[in-house]
C-alpha cells in the first residue's frame, strides 16, 4: 500500500494504471469519429468557408471592403490581431514556465494549450499580412532587401518589424515544442497500432515517432531538450505580447503612448489565453470523457490564475485612468473621458464588466469548481478582452488631436467575415488535432500516476 498525500487534491483520480492512461487517450486517436464531432466539424468547416470567401473578396477588391476609414486606419484587423495572440500565450506558459517550476498540474493540460497556441498564432498572422492590401504586389518590401533595392526597404526602428521577429520566433520555438512533447505518445499509438494489425497506422505513427526506441538514452535527450526548449520558451512569454504593446505605447496618440502597456498587455494576454485553455478543455473533458485526468482541481487552479491575472489587468485600467488625470495632458485625459463617455461607451462598459468584475466571482470555491459557472465566464472573459482590444485601439483614433477630423468606425461584413475565417481555422484544426492526435500527454501523465492519483486499497 502506497501512502498519498492529504494536504492537496489528485491529480488523476479514478485509481488510474498506466495501461488505463494508454487506453483512455489513445482511444478517440484509434476509433472513428463520433457524431458529435462531425456535426462541431461541419459547423466549423462552414465557418471557414464563409470566411475564405470574404478574404478572397477583400483581396480581390482590396481593403476598401473594410469599414477602416482616413482617420481610423486601424480598427477591427489590428484588434483580432492582438487578441489571437494574446490567446497564445496561455499555451507556452502551462507547458515552458510550469515545467520549469516543477508544476505537475500542468501535465493534464499542457498539450491542448500548446495546440491552441499554434492555432491561435496562425490566426493572428493572417490580420497583418491582408491589412498589407495585395500581398502579392509588395510583401517583399517586409524583407531585409539589400541597398540596391533602393531605400524603401524594412525599417528595423519600427515594433511593426520587431512584431514579425518576435512572433515567429515565438511560433517556431512553440511548434518545436509541441512536437517534442508528442514524439513518445506517437511511439504509444505505433506500438499498440502493431499489436492490433494496424500497418497503415503503425507505418504513420512510426514516422510522427521519428522511429522512438524509449532507451533511457532516448528519454535523457528528450527531457534535456523540454528543458532547453523551456528556458528558450519563458522569456519569450513576456517579450512577445511586450513588443506587440510597442505597436502603440511608442506612438504620440492619446491612449497609446504610456509606459503601463508592456506588464499591462502581458497579463492581459495571460488572462484571455487561460480563459480560452478553460473553454477549450471543459468541451474535450467531456466529449472525450477525460474527467478523471482533467479534474475540477485542474480547472481550479486556472481559475486562480484567472482571478490573479484579471485583478492586475483592472489595476491597470485604474491606473491609467488615474495618469491621464494626474498627468494634466488635455487630449491625454480628453482620450480617457471618451473612452468611458463616448460614443463607444457600451465597448469600454462591456470590458470593464467582463474584465473586472466577472473574474471576482472565482473568489467563491463553489463558482471556481463549478463547470457550467466556468464555461460561462471563460467565454465572458475572452469577449472582454477583445473588447478591451477593440477601446484601444478605435477609440483612441477616432477621435484624435483634430475635431475636424473625428469620425466614427462601423465593420463591415467583410471585417466580420475575416473575424469568422479565423474562429473557423481554429476550431477546425484543433477537432483535427483532438481526434488524430492524443489530446493529453500521456508520457507525463504517466509519471505523476503514483504519486498524484487516488489509490485503490
Amino acid at each position: 500500500m502506497q501512502a498519498t498525500s492529504t494536504l492537496r487534491e489528485s491529480l488523476i483520480t479514478g485509481g488510474k494504471t498506466m495501461r488505463d492512461v494508454s487506453e483512455d487517450i489513445s482511444r478517440q486517436v484509434e476509433g472513428k469519429p463520433t457524431r458529435l464531432w462531425w456535426i462541431a466539424f461541419g459547423i466549423s468547416l462552414v465557418l471557414l468557408m464563409f470566411g475564405v470567401y470574404c478574404l478572397a473578396t477583400v483581396l480581390w477588391e482590396g481593403i476598401g471592403m473594410w469599414g477602416l476609414n482616413k482617420t481610423v486606419g486601424w480598427a477591427w484587423d489590428i484588434t483580432n490581431f492582438v487578441w489571437w495572440v494574446g490567446i497564445g500565450h496561455a499555451g507556452t506558459l502551462i507547458s515552458a514556465i510550469l515545467l520549469l517550476f516543477r508544476q505537475k498540474w500542468r501535465m493534464s493540460i499542457n498539450r491542448a494549450a500548446e495546440a491552441m497556441t499554434i492555432f491561435a498564432v496562425i490566426c493572428a498572422a493572417t490580420f497583418p499580412l491582408v491589412h498589407m492590401g495585395r500581398l502579392w504586389l509588395g510583401m517583399y518590401w517586409v524583407l531585409p532587401l539589400p541597398n540596391t533595392w533602393g531605400s524603401l526597404w524594412a525599417n528595423f526602428n519600427s515594433p511593426l518589424l520587431w512584431d514579425v521577429f518576435a512572433i515567429t520566433t515565438y511560433f517556431t520555438v512553440s511548434l518545436v515544442f509541441w512536437y517534442i512533447g508528442l514524439i513518445p505518445d506517437f511511439a504509444v499509438i505505433r506500438d499498440r497500432a502493431i499489436r492490433m494489425g494496424n500497418k497503415t497506422r503503425a507505418t504513420i505513427y512510426n514516422a510522427l515517432s521519428f522511429g522512438w526506441d524509449g532507451a533511457a538514452k532516448t528519454w535523457m535527450r528528450y527531457e534535456s531538450v523540454a528543458l532547453i526548449l523551456a528556458g528558450l520558451s519563458t522569456p519569450l512569454v513576456l517579450s512577445v505580447h511586450t513588443i506587440v504593446s510597442f505597436d502603440f505605447a511608442t506612438s504620440v496618440v492619446p491612449g497609446w503612448h504610456t509606459t503601463i502597456f508592456p506588464p499591462y498587455f502581458v497579463a492581459g494576454a495571460i488572462f484571455s489565453g487561460f480563459a480560452m485553455v478553460l473553454t477549450l478543455l471543459i468541451v474535450t473533458r467531456k466529449v472525450f470523457k477525460l474527467e478523471d485526468y482533467i479534474t475540477i482541481y485542474h480547472i481550479e487552479l486556472m481559475n486562480i490564475i484567472i482571478i490573479i491575472t484579471g485583478s492586475i489587468v483592472g489595476i491597470a485600467y485604474i491606473t491609467e485612468f488615474f495618469i491621464a488625470w494626474y498627468g494634466q495632458v488635455p487630449a491625454e485625459f480628453y482620450a480617457f473621458y471618451n473612452r468611458a463617455t463616448g460614443p463607444y461607451w457600451w465597448a469600454y462598459a462591456s470590458m470593464m464588466t467582463c474584465n473586472v468584475i466577472s473574474p471576482q466571482l472565482f473568489w467563491w470555491k463553489k463558482l471556481r469548481t463549478n463547470i457550467v459557472a466556468t464555461f460561462v465566464l471563460s467565454i465572458i472573459v475572452n469577449i472582454g478582452m477583445w473588447f478591451e482590444r477593440f477601446v484601444i485601439i478605435v477609440t483612441s483614433i477616432h477621435r484624435d488631436y483634430l475635431p475636424s477630423s473625428w469620425s466614427m468606425f462601423y465593420p463591415t461584413l467583410y471585417d466580420v467575415g475575416e473575424y469568422i475565417l479565423t474562429f473557423g481555422f481554429f476550431f477546425t484544426a484543433f477537432f483535427l488535432f483532438a481526434k488524430f492526435f492524443p489530446v493529453i500527454n500521456m508520457a507525463e501523465v504517466k509519471s505523476i500516476i503514483k504519486s498524484s492519483s487516488e489509490k485503490k486499497h
